[in-house]
């Protein structure tokens, strides 16, 4: 049995409040009686992309399982990469400014991990380097093995309009290239600040909670100091199970804070 657990959007920045949430979740997964196949970040690691906010980041985000973090609207690839360095999978030597594609290759499983973030904007786009390093590491790959494909942006609606507005698109590219390796199994996102479940050129997509706050759905009601999030809701982690069928199963957990 394979199992990934899955955190997104911790937004570090000066304050204690993201900090502590995402020590929480972090510690959970480290005291959990069961080696993790993986750990996966989702993006929206810094809050500004400012050097101290990925300091601290880097100094929060270890432990014993193997870990890999992605990029999100909020981060600055240069920065990323300066701040971030020894945690990412990264292959050959890349610009600064280059998406930051990796690759983590598991006993049984592929983690191919995509840049969706667009610098300067906060919508997302597979840029085609991206899409053809992500067709290399499919065809390299045989086919009883599967392959898990993490970005930030989700490439679908999730009925969340102001989330909705910055979705990744062009993804008919995404979904062309999905059509040609049947061991692609799932698709992995954050962004959203909601655990989700959906499907995308026919296999599942599934968001990871937000660990800094939850996103209020359209059919929430507001509260009058934070119409958008729910600013107390606990953090959270999707847990991704591979079993020996290659049947993938998703469990989603929230973490206390504090204690």
């Amino acid at each position: 049995m394979i199992v990934i657990a899955h955190v997104s959007d911790i937004h570090i920045d000066a304050g204690e409040r993201a900090t502590a949430r995402t020590r929480a979740v972090l510690r959970h997964l480290e005291e959990l009686p069961y080696d993790l196949a993986a750990v996966l970040v989702s993006g929206d690691i810094a809050d500004h992309a400012d050097p101290a906010e990925y300091d601290r980041a880097r100094a929060l985000l270890t432990g014993r399982h193997p870990l890999v973090v992605c990029p999100g609207n909020h981060d600055d690839r240069a920065a990323f990469r300066a701040g971030l360095g020894p945690l990412l999978h990264e292959e050959g030597d890349p610009a600064p400014a280059a998406p930051v594609d990796q690759v983590l290759r598991g006993d049984g499983f592929v983690l191919a991990v995509c840049d969706s973030s667009i610098p300067g904007k906060h919508d997302g786009y597979l840029e085609d380097s991206t899409l053809e390093r992500l067709d290399r590491v499919l065809t390299d790959t045989p086919r009883d093995t599967p392959v898990l494909v993490a970005f930030h942006h989700p490439p679908v609606p999730l009925n969340t309009p102001y989330v909705d507005e910055i979705r990744q698109f062009g993804e008919e590219r995404l979904a062309a290239l999905a059509a040609r390796h049947p061991h692609l199994t799932a698709f992995l996102a954050g962004h959203a600040h909601t655990a989700a479940a959906t499907t995308f050129a026919g296999r599942p997509l599934l968001v990871a909670p937000g660990v800094v706050n939850t996103i209020r759905l359209p059919w929430e009601q507001p509260s009058p100091d934070s119409p958008y999030v729910h600013r107390d809701a606990l953090p959270g982690v999707a847990f991704h199970v591979l079993d020996a069928e290659g049947r993938l199963t998703t469990h989603y957990r929230t973490v206390p804070v504090g204690g």
